[in-house]
């Protein structure tokens, strides 16, 4: 992209500039749609594929109890908790001298079992669901059967001629690798050199071959692609433009539904939902998104929350180009703490499904995420890692910024029932020494 065409985007789209001199904004979507409005038959995912997502899941819950011991309290269901983080709430009021309506809660994937982020998500779910397809063509499996007989010696064997791989900066890795090992896949994860040394390590140790470059996110996933292409045993999980992984990811919306009825909390015309979604290349926060909407309809908001250097999303779906432009575009060296949102460019296929359905994006500065890093810990002692934190600047950038946002959508009245959703997508698993680091601000 020459120059001259930025400048000519710059001047269609002012907010660029602040992008470009890595200010935080808020971008609101102007073609932002109310439910009741959206012509359903026209729905790139219908409804019918995210049940669908759903029962595998659940038909794969014997076997992930099974295989992974820590699941077995949920049966083999991959699921985190919702908590009210009501200190959290009164520090960001303090703190940005704000007054935020409603409940504060937090959505802790961070403590999601297996991989520890809310990759284990739609990452898991692609590889159960290719792993499903092999073995039901091979005949040692039928839908009616108990999905424990996956973790079989018969069945590894089988796995063991299969290959899966997977670009990554880090999380998707973890989940890719550590399922597909464990089923007994050879498994590549082509990591970015935005990747933490701890993911690799972690996955080396699981048995997955990890292949490091100097580049970033995007060559990752190329090198990757390039693998499955030259081997016709070799299955490319692609992190740009997967439908299975964004159901995988979908499938969260029905649940957290019921978590929030056994809370007593009520999303509906007087009762508004707002969901803030750290955003990488999209699959994840997009994935869950979508599901919120199949659910709760024109009664939730969405925001997704990137890093100042790293804002594919925000101008993909700002300036209409999607994944036309990167941030090298604008002169954005893409460097960040939070390894899991360092994309140059976003997916393509998840920002024009999400056109419609995404109220905007905010961006916001490494060094505010490593702060409310540290804040969260003292509030609520919880660690989420530098990722995890985009989110929980949102209901004061809605609070600052939004005005208009809340004129438009006739939400006055209506945010002191409100309830705010801040979405961790991971934590647990970063090693003790790194929390430490990160705790006394040795960054």
């Amino acid at each position: 992209m020459f120059s001259i065409e930025i400048d000519n985007l710059v001047n269609t789209f002012p907010q660029l500039q602040k992008v470009k001199t890595l200010q935080e904004i808020l971008w609101l979507n102007e073609k932002f749609t109310p439910h009741s409005e959206l012509n359903h038959t026209d729905n790139k995912i219908g409804q019918d594929a995210i049940d669908d997502a759903a029962a595998r899941l659940q038909r794969f819950a014997p076997f992930i109890a099974k295989a992974f011991p820590e699941t077995a309290v949920s049966k083999g269901i991959i699921e985190s908790t919702i908590e009210e983080i009501a200190e959290m709430k009164s520090f960001l009021n303090r703190h940005y001298q704000v007054t935020i309506q409603g409940k504060l809660l937090l959505k802790c994937d961070n403590e999601l079992p297996i991989s520890g982020s809310i990759k284990a998500r739609g990452g898991i779910y692609e590889v159960l669901k290719h792993a499903e397809k092999i073995a039901i063509e091979a005949g040692l499996l039928t839908i009616e059967d108990s999905y424990e007989l996956l973790a079989s010696k018969e069945v590894c064997t089988l796995f063991s001629k299969y290959s899966i791989a997977v670009g990554s900066t880090g999380n998707l890795g973890l989940s890719i690798g550590i399922m597909s090992a464990k089923l007994g896949f050879q498994v590549t994860v082509h990591m970015s050199a935005d990747a933490k040394e701890w993911k690799k390590t972690l996955l080396k140790e699981k048995g997955v071959k990890v292949v490091e470059y100097e580049s970033d996110y995007s060559l990752a996933v190329e090198k990757g692609r390039e693998q499955a292409e030259k081997d016709p045993m070799c299955y490319f999980i692609d992190d740009e433009n997967s439908k299975d992984l964004f159901l995988g990811y979908a499938v969260a919306a029905r649940r957290l539904k019921e978590q929030l009825k056994e809370m007593n909390i009520s999303v509906d015309a007087e009762h508004p939902l707002f969901v803030y979604l750290p955003c990488g290349v999209g699959g994840g926060p997009g994935g869950v998104a979508y599901g919120l909407k199949s659910e709760f309809g024109e009664h939730v908001y969405s925001f997704f929350a990137e890093p100042t250097n790293a804002p594919c999303m925000t101008i993909g779906m700002m300036t209409g180009l999607h994944d036309a432009i990167s941030v090298e575009n604008l002169g954005i060296e893409q460097k960040t703490e939070a390894d899991g949102l360092a994309v140059g460019r976003a997916s393509g296929f998840v920002g024009r499904v999400m056109e419609p359905h995404l109220a905007g994006c905010y961006t916001i500065s490494d060094a505010e995420l490593l702060m409310l890093l540290s804040e969260m810990h003292k509030c609520e002692g919880v660690f989420l890692e530098p990722s995890a934190l985009a989110g929980m600047k949102g209901p004061v950038v809605l609070e600052k910024l939004g005005e208009k946002f809340i004129a438009e959508q006739k939400l006055d009245a209506k945010l002191e029932n409100a309830t705010h959703i801040v979405w961790a997508t991971g934590g647990s698993m970063v090693p003790d020494e790194l929390k430490k680091n990160y705790l006394n601000k040795l960054f």
